[in-house]
Order: structure tokens, then sequence, then C-alpha cells
């Protein structure tokens, strides 16, 4: 069949005339592939997902209440543009009252639509064509899309067990760190589960201030910290003179689906972030935005939500050891990073992402490879388990089904 005559239109950025003609399968897309042949080969047996990526549980009872009275009111109707000033309001109290930063609530935040989005839109207020991102990997991909989209590059800085999960950032080239303009951390670490230390921070710090770079730190996972309490970028003293910090309500508030963080910190950069967002959305429901709000003033529901992740894990942690795998639990975020088994009983696996397709088509047990920094496979606790007695029978039958393997460490 003929190419349609919009083929050879399309952006170089997402592949231009053979946009829609790659046989590439996504990682991703290759789990759904063999979920779906696990499913079907072996219809009696459960399938063990620990490879979903969001908060199993609905938004707490009281912030779905909320919502139901807001949707109801019709100045809630309109368009929000750049946000209420209840839900700054809320949020300021909320970075004061977990990390002790002071913020101005009309200049140093502005909601966004899910850290998607901000991820998305930081780059335009940045970037031209031969800009650098700095970003580390394995990690979120879309600051980095984004950068390239501009006609920017990404630098990768590999995250190795060797460094403790941390950047190499005096291993950059003085050549990168010449063209370089956005250096994007995300601590809670997703998917290693390493969390930030204030002597890290310093060194992004004075990074930043001898590069002339802005940091932009993705604290999606920072309420679903287990190493000491929460740390904040923003609390580190100048950092506010480097960048901003992006916030989610999914993971620590069980609102995956409602769409709606925030960016703080910097506020000519919160401008520059809320000019150029200006022109991309019309802002979240405003329903939405004032829901939120209560959430983010009830200290119960993140300390709820990081009681039961964090028991999840040391469950997972224990069931895992026993199946000889090297773990312990992690920092933060309800991902456990473990190295991949380098093989099983007559079979050896190349990468991690053989190990994981293994799991999945021979006990059908589900994880996320990661390849990037050395063979590794990430397990979540978002599976679905409604009481503790569940999540024990879960974890006594994957400690079955891994022994079945004599699967080989070393």
């Amino acid at each position: 069949m003929a190419d349609p005559y919009f083929q050879t239109l399309f952006a170089e950025r997402i592949g231009g005339a053979q946009y829609g003609k790659g046989t590439e399968i996504y990682k991703f897309e290759k789990i759904k592939r063999a979920k779906r042949k696990a499913l079907a080969d072996y219809p009696d047996r459960k399938l063990i997902d620990f490879g979903i990526g969001e908060n199993d549980s609905m938004a707490p009872a009281a912030v779905r209440e909320k919502m139901a009275v807001e949707v109801n009111r019709p100045e809630n109707r309109g368009y929000a543009d750049n946000g209420i000033q209840d839900y700054k309001d809320a949020a300021a109290r909320f970075m004061q009252r977990n990390f002790g930063v002071e913020l101005d609530a009309k200049t140093q935040i502005n909601h966004c639509i899910g850290s998607k989005t901000a991820l998305a839109i930081l780059p335009a207020a940045f970037i031209n064509p031969g800009d650098i991102t700095l970003m580390t990997v394995p990690g979120y991909p879309v600051a980095g899309t984004h950068t390239r989209y501009y006609g920017g590059s990404v630098y990768r800085l590999p995250l190795l067990a060797e460094n403790d999960f941390f950047p190499d950032l005096a291993g950059i080239p003085a050549d990168v760190r010449d063209r370089a303009k956005l250096l994007v951390i995300n601590y809670p670490n997703s998917p290693t589960g390493k969390v930030a230390t204030e002597d890290f921070y310093k060194r992004v710090i004075e990074f930043a201030h001898a590069n002339q770079l802005v940091v932009v730190q993705d604290a999606a996972h920072i309420m679903l910290t287990y190493e000491g309490e929460p740390l904040s970028f923003l609390s580190v003293p100048g950092a506010m003179d480097v960048g901003v910090e992006v916030h989610s309500m999914s993971k620590g508030f069980d609102m995956i689906g409602w769409r709606i963080g925030w960016v703080c910190g910097n506020p000519l950069i919160v401008q520059a972030f809320a000019d150029v967002k200006d022109n991309c959305d019309s802002g979240q429901f405003m329903a939405i935005q004032r829901a939120a709000a209560s959430g983010l003033d009830d200290a119960s529901i993140p300390q709820a939500i990081r009681a039961k992740y964090e028991r999840r894990l040391q469950k997972l942690v224990a069931a895992l050891q026993a199946s000889g795998f090297e773990c312990s639990m992690p920092g933060g975020t309800y991902f456990l990073y473990c190295r991949s088994p380098r093989g099983a009983e007559g079979v050896t696996f190349d990468n991690a992402e053989a190990a994981s397709q293994f799991l999945i088509t021979q006990q059908s047990i589900v994880t996320v490879p990661w390849d990037d920094a050395g063979a590794f496979l990430r397990f979540s606790v978002t599976y679905e388990a409604a009481t503790e007695a569940e999540e024990d029978a879960l974890m006594d039958e994957t400690r079955v089904r891994l022994a079945s393997l004599k699967l080989q460490m070393n």
C-alpha cells in the first residue's frame, strides 16, 4: 500500500519520513506481550506483577469527598490557567511543614498537570539548538525527549552501584559542561531507590554555579522516604539560587491519574515555567486543585502510604534474599532495584531484559529490566493486595516460584 501524502511531512524529531515504519519494540511493550502470552499459556497460574509503577489504592476518602463537593461548585467550572492561589498556598504550607522550606506562594510556586508535564515544559524555557541537558540514567526520560525536540542533546550520567547510585559530576567532559543548560536529577531515585544526602545536594549546587546551569530536581517520590526524614533540595542553602524542585501528588498521596503537582523554587525560573505553561495548557480543573489542597494539609495521608510501602518492601526484600537475590531495603520509592540473575538451571541470561522475559514466561513473575548502568531488575510493591495476609501469601508464592528456577546470581 502506498504511503499517505503526509508521510514525508513528519518532523525529524519523531522519525521524519520513517515515522511509523520502525520494527523495534520498546521494552515495556515486550513486557506487555509476554504478560499476555503468560496469561494465555497458563490461565490457572496467577500473574505476580512486580512491574506496575503506579499506586494500587484510590485517593484517600477525604480527598474524594472534597472532590465530590467541589465538582458541583459553579465557581470551579472555568479555566484555571496557571493555578488557583488556594492550591499554591497549600503547597507552601506543605513545603514548610515537611522540609522547613519557606516559599512565597505567589512567586515561587506554580501548579502543573502532573510532574510529567512540568518535566516536558521546563526544557522549552532553556534549551536552544546545540544545548545539552545532563540526565541521570536509568531514569524518567521526558525532559530528555523534549530537550531533543528543541534541537538539544542529552548527556547521560550513569547511576552505578560503585558510585552509590550518584552521578559522577566531576567526570563530565569540559566541552559538555560548556554547552549544558540543565541538570535533571531525581531523588529519592527511580528506579534505584537511592536517597540524596545534604552533601550531595551541596555538590550539585557548587556544580551549577561553576558551570552556570539550572538544576531540576524531580521529587515525585519524596514522601516515600524510609532512610531518615524526607530531604528537599530546596532546604539546602543555595539551592534556591540555582533551580527548582518538581513535586507530584501521585506517589505520596495515592492520586494517580488526578494529574496534579507543582514546581517550586527560584522565582524567575518558576515564572519562565509558568509563561511557557500558559501557552501549553489552561490549567488543571479547579475542583481537582481544591481537593488536592485539602490532601496537602492532611499530614496523615503520606504517612500512611509510606508505612504501607515500607512494610511491603521489607517483605519483598526478605522473599528475594531467601531466593538468592542480593538486595537490601531501598532508601526511598516503592521500587526495589536488584542485580539481575546471570542464569537459571540450563540457561544463561545475556542481560536483564533476557532475565525479565524468562521470569515472565516461565513463572509469570513480572519485573522491569534496566540495562543502562549494569544489569538490574526493578521490582515494584504496588501490586494489588487488600490485606497484609494477601501480601504474605503473595510473598510465599513468589518464594516457591523463584526457588523452582534455581537462579544463578554470580
